[in-house]
């Protein structure tokens, strides 16, 4: 059983405008947060493979320092699209099970991949890991890989979660809150710094605010 990890990574700089930080520091935050889910990702033995789908050049020079599969995402119609991309190269490359995250869980641990696997079933399942607002999909597990097309949009989870229960009976929502946590704005950073998990990405992500330009 193959089992790959999809990011998709929309361009840096237009990316993030609701976090109100300069277009440099919002770059940065963006590359960090792409290089913690990457390290963990990397190191995690449930995954086999990494695939980043993006235009943006920094986006994949990062990835080529954790030796992933890049993607051009060269439209950047959106987050569907860019699965869509990386289910065609999952699908022709034999993989069995796809799991997508959103680039900006820097909180992730290699244990919560191991814990959201628990879920899984022996074929056909889906597993839907949401938001911490409960709007979105931060983590989304399909085996097979064309069992569903995904729906990130508004109320994704919800949408994800309804479309698999027409498909199979294994479909879990599961709550991971490290994975919950994604940064959409200001506050979800401070939210993030908060948070005794990571302290030297606190630490990181503090040091970037506190940049004056």
């Amino acid at each position: 059983m193959k089992t790959a990890a999809v990011i998709p990574v929309k361009t840096f700089s237009k990316a993030k405008s609701r976090l109100e930080l300069s277009p440099l520091q919002t770059e940065k935050i963006c590359q960090l947060m792409l290089e913690e889910i990457l390290q963990t990702l990397s190191i995690s033995p449930q995954i086999d493979k990494v695939v980043v789908v993006t235009k943006d050049e920094k986006a994949k020079e990062i990835g080529k320092k954790f030796n992933v599969i890049l993607i051009d995402d060269e439209k950047e119609e959106g987050v569907n699209n860019a699965v869509a991309l990386a289910d065609k190269y999952l699908e022709e490359n034999n993989f069995d099970t796809s799991i997508v995250f959103p680039q900006d869980i820097p909180y992730i641990k290699t244990q919560d991949i191991d814990f959201i696997l628990q879920f899984k079933a022996d074929s056909n399942y889906v597993i839907v890991v949401p938001s911490r607002r409960f709007d979105g999909t931060n983590a989304l597990v399909r085996m097979p890989i064309n069992l569903m097309k995904t729906h990130y949009d508004e109320d994704s989870y919800k949408i994800h979660m309804s479309t698999a229960k027409e498909l199979t009976r294994d479909v879990s929502l599961v709550f991971v809150k490290r994975i919950m946590w994604d940064v959409d704005n200001l506050e979800d950073l401070k939210f993030l710094l908060s948070q005794n998990e990571k302290p030297q990405v606190a630490k990181k992500i503090q040091s970037i605010l506190d940049e004056i330009h």
